[in-house]
């Protein structure tokens, strides 16, 4: 069934940046994006579904896929899709919200340091909703089109802070991104498409990421909801709703963000996080890390421990955490975890990993300061560095510290797939999580079918059917 035409007749008025826009995302082929771009998208998609697989069983996850099927449903196949790893059929929207909302609540998704915020959870559910819809989709044009997501996400959130004073949450910005693809993959045209940026811009869930930060619940970034307004903005333009321009990107003092647009890679400097836990801790996990390896300490070794990290790090939850959200948004509880298990893994933000009698122990060992200089250096890097003072007396210094997994100290493809495997194969077993990597990675093969893969995203894990 062919998608009807709601275009209408006469000509887009709109600004330069908009036009250059509209050339990337409507029309720019896949083949001549740059190779190294495509490859570097199919480890994005690959960590996110890894962090979305592990995600679903959690309680979050549940609600949002029940909640989809309850609200956001849709009977037309044009206009609806299967929810990844669960089956049931809801709007695209509600198909790409749950799965964002899901991907969202385990803090192990890429991101982006100038938006101070993510991309990859809104994006990756948004192109598989939208795949549902075309068979025809080889994996170069998936990819191309996921490329788009983060190029024009990531412009858009650095535009949006630039220009208020609030500093919001992911959606409020990624919902951009996801409009952009459908817009490509959906075949809109160009009015179609400064109407589905316009609202998508407008609706986007302007939310306060402070005050999520002092209370961390399951509304976490903000991402679900940005997925469901840059899906149902789409739609709504496509079907002559009108809501042009988006000043984040039209605007005139913001058109220095988008100069760059095609030249500059924005999806190549993504962060790829080694742990399920909010970016700002990382760098104090790194250099605790650093420290315990380098002087081979064990947990009776330490103590104590002083971190001193940038202003947002040092505001992260304080005490023992009584829920997932909170453990991921708890500098202390993470470096303590670290210091006791050598990892943090899904377990020891959840269940009895929130009751560990050592990691409370631990924590009470370990103080946290904001320091000038790191605060500087924010949200460009996130830095820190620690003192250890042993229990023999010794006083350990770890210098300045960045976070792993940016372009300053990335993770390495091996790690990224050994990543994948770690939070993918406990939930759906390790032969059909390697397949799924496998057909992820084969995606920028030229006869490839983004089918291939997505053969493999719906079905259930037998402990959730």
């Amino acid at each position: 069934m062919a998608v009807p035409s709601y275009r209408r007749e006469g000509p887009v008025v709109s600004s330069d940046t908009f036009t250059r826009l509209a050339d990337f995302v409507l029309r720019r082929p896949a083949s001549v994006f740059p190779q190294p771009v495509l490859e570097q998208a199919r480890y994005l998609l690959l960590d996110t579904l890894g962090i979305a697989i592990a995600a679903g069983p959690m309680e979050a996850g549940r609600i949002a896929r029940d909640a989809a099927v309850l609200l956001y449903a849709s009977s037309d196949a044009q206009y609806s899709a299967r929810m990844l790893f669960d089956g049931r059929r809801a709007s695209i929207a509600g198909a790409a919200y749950a799965v964002a909302t899901q991907t969202d609540n385990l803090d192990g998704h890429d991101g982006y340091s100038p938006t101070k915020g993510h991309i990859g959870v809104a994006v990756v559910p948004a192109l598989a909703a939208l795949a549902e819809a075309r068979p025809d989709l080889t994996g170069p044009e998936a990819l191309a089109s996921l490329v788009i997501g983060y190029e024009v996400a990531g412009r858009a959130g650095i535009a949006l802070h630039a220009t208020v004073s609030d500093y919001h949450t992911s959606g409020a910005w990624n919902a951009l991104g996801v409009a952009a693809i459908a817009a490509r993959l959906r075949r809109l045209d160009e009015t179609q498409l400064r109407d589905a940026l316009g609202i998508a811009e407008y609706h986007g869930p302007r939310s306060q990421m402070m005050r999520e930060i002092a209370t961390p619940t399951m509304l976490h970034d903000g991402s679900g909801p940005g997925a469901l307004i840059g899906l149902s903005a789409a739609v709504l333009a496509e079907r002559g709703f009108t809501g042009a321009p988006a000043i984040t990107v039209e605007a005139p003092d913001v058109a220095t963000h988008w100069q760059d647009l095609g030249v500059f890679w924005q999806s190549l400097h993504q962060y790829v996080k080694p742990y399920p836990i909010c970016r700002w801790a990382h760098a104090a996990i790194d250099a605790v890390r650093g420290l315990c390896l380098a002087h081979n300490l064990a947990p009776s070794d330490i103590d104590h421990v002083q971190v001193n990290s940038f202003h947002y790090a040092a505001t992260l939850f304080d005490g023992m955490p009584d829920t997932t959200s909170k453990a991921q948004y708890s500098l202390r509880f993470a470096v303590a975890t670290f210091i006791l298990h050598r990892r943090i893994g899904l377990e020891h933000i959840s269940g009895a990993g929130l009751a560990d009698a050592a990691v409370a122990d631990m924590l009470t060992r370990i103080t946290v300061s904001e320091t000038e200089r790191h605060s500087a250096r924010f949200p460009a890097g996130r830095w820190a560095d620690v003192v250890v003072t042993t229990t023999d007396g010794r006083v350990l210094m770890s210098g300045d510290v960045h976070a792993r997994g940016g372009p300053e100290a990335p993770m390495t493809r091996q790690d990224v797939e050994a990543k994948y495997m770690e939070f993918a194969a406990p939930v759906l077993g390790s032969d059909r999580a390697a397949a799924i990597r496998d057909a992820v990675l084969s995606l920028d093969d030229r006869d490839s079918r983004f089918s291939d893969l997505s053969a493999l995203l719906y079905d259930p894990p037998k402990a959730l059917s």
